[in-house]
């Protein structure tokens, strides 16, 4: 056991085992101490390998459609309003715009985001031991933005469908996965994730809420255990992505509610991509026998933001 800690039950972890864990994540990040974090694993050479997976020419999107409307996991839903023509009735004479608002929460339980570097404070600090103090203000981010991923990341994109794995439509809120079971996925579907990969882990989230609607997904959720970023960092993979929050409630970590963001972006410099969809994806990889593919994220340009919404695109 690293640093000689007793990490606790499968399950649980005691704080001295999250506090072990952190320091060995630390250590291995991807990035190895870059200002990009591990998004410096995605070299261009990796990314003009990755545009090799392209065969079909195939896209699908893996964001869901902006939720407006109010629910038990979106209690302050995206607002989206047409501001032209006035009234929302158009002149049946001469030249009009239609234009219209929208205004979000950027993080959230139901919208499709990534997280920026500067999005997890942890015991006053960002990113590299950054202190928060010193970056962040009522104007934005000064450093660790998601201005860092302004040029967009692409990059050979992997899928692991754990319910698959587990021969069920989706993981139940509170279920774990753990380094175990991402390896397993990854033989059972015929890949090996590595260097520079955009790893995208399904639980089945989106498919759970469509059939049997939105809960309170901030108190139970499926996630990864927080030991299961071993294989992230073992692999050095470039972004994390899922279709939940990648994180388990309730926390597995006694004293942290959303250790695997801490571990993800704080000590390993991972962008994390949170509730996205893959209920298109998933079943075309099935039909074509392939889990890899190109993958296109691009945020906004937003200088100085914690995160911005997303919809990254797999091109098979």
């Amino acid at each position: 056991m690293p640093d000689g800690e007793d990490m606790g039950t499968p399950d649980g972890m005691t704080e001295a085992g999250f506090r072990s864990l952190y320091r060995e994540l630390r250590r291995t990040a991807p990035g190895g101490g870059s200002p990009r974090g591990a998004l410096a694993t995605l070299t261009p050479e990796r990314t003009l390998a990755a545009l090799g997976e392209v065969r079909s020419g195939r896209t699908v999107s893996l964001a869901a459609p902006v939720n407006t409307r109010e629910g038990p996991d979106n209690a302050e839903p995206a607002e989206h309003r047409l501001t032209a023509p006035a009234g929302g009735t158009p002149d049946p004479d001469g030249l009009q715009f239609a234009r219209d608002r929208i205004a979000m929460n950027i993080h959230g339980d139901v919208d499709s985001h990534i997280d920026a570097l500067c999005h997890v404070i942890y015991e006053g600090t960002l990113h590299g031991g950054v202190p928060a103090a010193d970056v962040l203000s009522p104007d934005g981010a000064s450093a660790l933005s998601i201005d860092l991923a302004r040029d967009g990341i692409v990059g050979r994109g992997v899928l692991l469908d754990i319910p698959r794995l587990h021969g069920v439509p989706w993981l139940e809120p509170g279920s774990h996965v753990s380094a175990e079971d991402l390896a397993a996925a990854e033989a059972a579907q015929g890949l090996r994730v590595g260097r520079g990969d955009i790893l995208l882990v399904r639980v089945g989230h989106r498919r759970r809420r469509r059939e049997l609607g939105a809960w309170d997904a901030a108190g139970a959720r499926a996630g990864l255990h927080p030991t299961a970023l071993r294989f992230l960092s073992e692999r050095q993979v470039a972004v994390l992505g899922s279709d939940g929050n990648n994180d388990t409630a309730p926390s597995a970590a006694r004293s942290v509610a959303y250790p695997v963001h801490v571990l993800a972006i704080h000590a390993m410099g991972l962008h994390l991509l949170d509730y996205l969809q893959f209920e298109e994806l998933a079943p075309l990889c099935e039909r074509e026998g392939r889990w890899s593919f190109a993958c296109v994220i691009a945020p906004l340009r937003l200088p100085a933001a914690t995160g911005s919404p997303v919809n990254p695109l797999a091109i098979l």
